[in-house]
């Protein structure tokens, strides 16, 4: 590690603008340490350390399969097209490959199937499927990225997707030249398989709920797995431990039917009538369901909606177990064994959803109420969500990798990793923390204006509209406002749309990505966000000159999860408020506030408009939890640290 990361080591003597940095060179020991070792390691690795070279090489060397899993795609995408080949410039070949989830792949089987019975909607749909089956003829990877033009929402490439539930495995005809299979023979001759936090928890529920099955998932088998974007892993392995059943499932389900029945002839129309069925019951199960309320809320009464609709659910059950038993007559159709498959898993989530007692599980609705109305009923679903999945974490994780390595630049609160440790069952492992290479004194202010009402009183909005108009101007728009909710977002950027000069950019008027863009190409946009915009986005110059943050980012106590591990705590005589909402909230500013400094040169303000980290008194936990930015509370101050960016004149 040290004739690699020191002065006059292979890294200096490359092509990459080279400094050395000690916490890089630590870090790297640190994770050779604990791969040779075969111990647990979590570090804490501020912005600039150059972390993700720091667990590369040790992972190369360690003659063992090492998953790395990233929070992002975008990190996913630059440790395998920018990171590797750097290492592989200077080490020569390696064998790394690069994994996403099934529905990122084309289904060869589907697409034939689909060419040789067309079934399309429309001349976008059929476009798009020329578009697709021109590429299918090149294409070495199947990935979907590579398709130039193709929306995001394209409703055919959900119809020839590679997903699981319409798999039909190893008695497809096009098994050997399927690109799920390529991808998976890749990864086993492959040293280092990288993949992201949503794959690797998708396949691990897959191997819980198939412990029996060897060949069960997708990934191979390894002995050590890395966790980059490791803050991200409590609410990633929440989703993939739990259960989610919507009334989206029931119409593809159904959709799907249809086009096996027009595609095979000889199946018996006893199907599509079972099929028919199971859409009419869902729907009415669906309709059913408590319709007084906006996003999610808590489904705390089954039994009452059993009392009521105890004949609703069960002609839906009944229903689903009339499809399984017509499917399982079916005969010479590739297609039947999946999607009889698919409606035992249906079943079986219903019936957990509906009758499992379990004092560790949250069971919850949500209604997306941009959705479309499908068959009278907008779009919902019904959740099952662990309360701690620190139990099965230690399990399924800890205990079964020799070595877990965890990272990221926002681990730690008030400097210990007492909170992410406990929430993640991580017992028994080595500590690091390494300071970030960057300057944050001389790059980074941090001002805390005077006499701000509380976020919940009325006068809030107004006064933080004051306040961010005036620091725009001074920085000359340039800038990240992050938000708590979205209503409060689009009530300041109302207030400021007329006031200031500079371009306002608002989350939801365009994708996400097409936003980042054209804020990077605009001379001093403003850009105003909500939860998506405070990680995972990376906007390195004077593009971005000030981060303005409305209110200490906790957690919504109303939210079904969120209330029910609080109460747990409570329950178990701790105090939630200091255990999980202000560790929670001072990750999330952390994260919120690491857009502003990317890089050595890059320099700007934070704004907090928040009053409570200056009144009360887990205040401190914030600020001592904080990389050491220069704190004023003097609008002057903010106005000479700009001057002198002006001018050109040494900072003090």
């Amino acid at each position: 590690m040290y004739d690699f990361f020191a002065p006059g080591g292979v890294l200096a003597r490359s092509s990459l603008p080279y400094e050395f940095r000690r916490g890089q060179l630590e870090m790297a020991q640190a994770v050779e340490r604990a791969l040779s070792g075969h111990h647990h390691l979590i570090v804490e690795a501020g912005t600039g350390t150059g972390k993700t070279l720091a667990y590369l090489l040790p992972a190369l060397r360690t003659g063992q399969r090492v998953i790395i899993s990233t929070g992002t795609k975008n990190l996913q995408e630059q440790l395998f097209f920018k990171d590797v080949p750097f290492l592989e410039s200077l080490l020569g070949p390696l064998r790394v490959c690069y994994m996403k989830g099934r529905a990122n792949y084309l289904c060869r089987h589907k697409l034939y199937a689909l060419r040789d019975q067309p079934i399309l909607s429309g001349l976008e749909e059929i476009d798009q499927f020329h578009k697709i089956a021109e590429w299918e003829r090149t294409t070495e990877t199947g990935d979907r990225v590579e398709i130039v033009g193709l929306p995001e929402s394209s409703p055919l490439w959900h119809k020839l997707d590679a997903r699981t539930e319409a798999c039909l495995g190893q008695s497809c005809p096009d098994w050997e030249r399927c690109f799920i299979t390529e991808m998976r023979r890749k990864a086993l001759e492959s040293d280092i398989v990288i993949v992201n936090h949503h794959l690797f928890f998708a396949d691990l529920g897959i191997k819980l709920q198939a412990r029996t099955a060897p060949d069960a998932g997708i990934l191979p088998e390894a002995a050590v797995v890395i966790f980059d974007e490791a803050h991200e892993l409590e609410d990633v392995a929440s989703n993939y431990f739990g259960v989610s059943l919507s009334n989206i499932r029931f119409e593809e389900l159904a959709r799907d039917l249809e086009t096996m029945l027009r595609m095979k002839i000889t199946i018996a129309t006893s199907v599509l009538s079972a099929g028919q069925t199971v859409r009419e019951r869902a729907r009415m199960f669906f309709g059913a369901l408590p319709q007084d309320f906006e996003g999610r809320a808590v489904f705390a009464q089954r039994e009452e909606f059993l009392e009521s609709f105890g004949d609703i659910y069960l002609g839906l059950m009944n229903a689903l177990h009339r499809l399984e038993s017509e499917l399982e007559q079916v005969r010479g159709v590739d297609e039947a064994p999946g999607l009889r498959k698919r409606v035992a898993d249906i079943r079986e989530h219903l019936k957990f959803l509906m009758e499992a007692e379990s004092k560790n599980t949250v069971f919850w609705l949500e209604r997306r109420a941009s959705g479309p109305l499908r068959g009278g009923v907008r779009n919902t679903y019904l959740q099952a969500t662990p309360i701690d999945v620190s139990g099965l974490m230690q399990e399924l994780l800890f205990e079964s990798f020799s070595s877990v390595v965890l990272t990221s630049a926002t681990l730690t609160v008030a400097g210990g990793f007492g909170h992410i440790r406990k929430r993640l069952g991580m017992v028994d492992a080595k500590e690091l923390v390494v300071p970030s290479h960057f300057r944050y004194p001389e790059q980074a202010l941090l001002y805390l204006p005077q006499e701000m009402p509380d976020p919940r009183e009325p006068g809030f909005a107004a006064e933080a509209a004051k306040q961010m108009l005036r620091l725009l101007e001074i920085t000359r728009g340039r800038a990240f406002c992050l938000f708590t909710s979205y209503a409060q977002m689009r009530d300041l950027y109302e207030r400021l749309l007329m006031e200031l000069e500079f371009p306002l950019l608002l989350q939801g008027t365009a994708p996400k990505k097409a936003l980042l863009e054209e804020f990077r190409a605009t001379p001093n946009a403003v850009l105003f966000g909500t939860s998506s915009f405070w990680q995972g986005v990376d906007v390195q110059g004077e593009s971005l000159s000030c981060v303005i943050v409305d209110r200490l980012p906790f957690a919504v106590p109303s939210d079904p999860v969120v209330a029910a591990r609080m109460r747990a705590i409570e329950e178990d005589g701790r105090s939630a408020f200091f255990e999980y909402q202000v560790p929670q909230a001072v990750i999330t500013l952390k994260q919120g506030f690491g857009r502003l400094i990317r890089s050595l040169e890059d320099r700007g303000v934070l704004m907090l408009l928040d009053p409570r980290l200056q009144r009360q008194r887990y205040g401190r936990v914030f600020l001592e939890s904080l990389p050491p930015y220069r704190v004023t509370k003097d609008i002057a101050e903010v106005e000479a640290f700009f001057a002198a960016e002006r001018t050109g004149r040494p900072r003090q």
